[in-house]
């Protein structure tokens, strides 16, 4: 990065030195971005990432995009953005009381599910399966911020290197809960953080939506983790995100053992019990049909709605990215006009 006569950012970046915890990362010690920009008058480099994230349009699809449920009927389940508003919460809350850079911390919570498909990981499952070089989110969301987002710059959002580090390890929680450090994991005590924050948030608003739309009742979760972690949402969310801040020490972000081993017990008990029931099944059955179909025939039938793929860029990918970036409303309304003549959808 290009420094600049800037007294403001100067004393935003002495700030962070001088009330940040030593394991911290520095806004003014980035690594940088990959084109050197000249820094901001008045943001930090974490600063600018975040904003750029919020303005982009990933971001603002994450709000037709699914979390668990498929097109709920209720104003009240969350969709992807909720759950990304809510994981960049609870990790800005654990990393003020860490002493650790906010900034950053919200730029990769904001960033972290850019890529994910329609019809939450129902759709990554298709991808992954029918794309001969595979498909994670993450990889999609990295690849969203270094090529695919449109600026006035150009290609991509010119991230700093420590929020794309964040991006592309996030999914490294159960590491975490497992009582052993992720590995590889985050480069910063950061990213690391909103790994952990990103399992809080889902192991506690899944229960949430899944009571909300009657498929299980608290009685059904095992009261052992109730007991530890508490009854409520906010008492669980309480109770973990304060682990979290008693369990971090020596560099090292963790949980104290008790809560910890409550943690891991509730969110295996979601994988094995709740996720796998009939009622989401039937969900991700649908949902699977329809992007894998819309798959095959925009693969069979490109010139409909592919757009000009990047330089050096297959077919394939081309593809990949553009199902990819489809919301849940966008790929059913696409689906209904390509599969049942007579559709007046646009």
């Amino acid at each position: 990065m290009i420094d600049g006569d800037s007294p403001l950012r100067r004393c935003f970046e002495e700030r962070e030195r001088n009330t940040l915890s030593p394991h911290a990362a520095l806004s003014a010690e980035s690594r940088g971005r990959e084109v050197p920009e000249t820094e901001h008058e008045y943001r930090t480099a974490f600063q600018r990432d975040r904003d750029r994230v919020v303005h982009s349009k990933a971001f603002r699809r994450l709000k037709q995009k699914t979390q668990v449920f498929l097109a709920p009927e209720g104003d009240h389940y969350r969709t992807r953005l909720t759950h990304t508003l809510e994981v960049s919460q609870i990790a800005r809350t654990i990393a003020r009381g860490l002493f650790l850079n906010e900034d950053l911390t919200e730029a990769v919570a904001l960033a972290h599910d850019l890529g994910h498909t329609p019809f939450g990981h129902a759709g990554e499952a298709v991808l992954n399966s029918v794309y001969e070089h595979g498909f994670s989110h993450s990889e999609q969301s990295l690849r969203i911020v270094e090529k695919l987002a449109q600026t006035r710059r150009g290609r991509g959002l010119n991230l700093t290197y420590e929020v794309r580090d964040g991006i592309i390890n996030h999914s490294r929680a159960k590491s975490i809960l497992a009582g052993s450090a992720p590995d590889p994991g985050p480069i910063t005590l950061e990213g690391a953080v909103v790994s952990l924050s990103d399992a809080i948030a889902y192991v506690n608003h899944d229960i949430d939506d899944a009571i909300r739309a009657g498929i299980i009742t608290i009685s059904d979760l095992p009261k052992d983790c109730l007991d530890v972690l508490g009854a409520t949402s906010s008492e669980r969310i309480n109770t973990m995100v304060w682990a979290v801040i008693e369990g971090s020490q020596d560099g090292k972000v963790g949980m104290t053992p008790t809560v910890r081993e409550a943690t891991q017990a509730l969110r295996m008990h979601l994988f094995t019990s709740l996720y796998p029931c009939d009622a989401i099944n039937r969900e991700i059955v649908k949902a699977k049909k329809i992007v894998r179909e819309l798959y095959h025939h925009l693969q069979e039938n490109p010139s409909e709605e592919m757009p000009p793929p990047l330089p050096g860029d297959s077919p394939g990918r081309n593809l990949v990215d553009l199902i990819a970036g489809m919301t849940d409303s966008y790929a059913l309304h696409l689906y209904e006009r390509l599969f049942f003549p007579g559709s007046r959808r646009p």
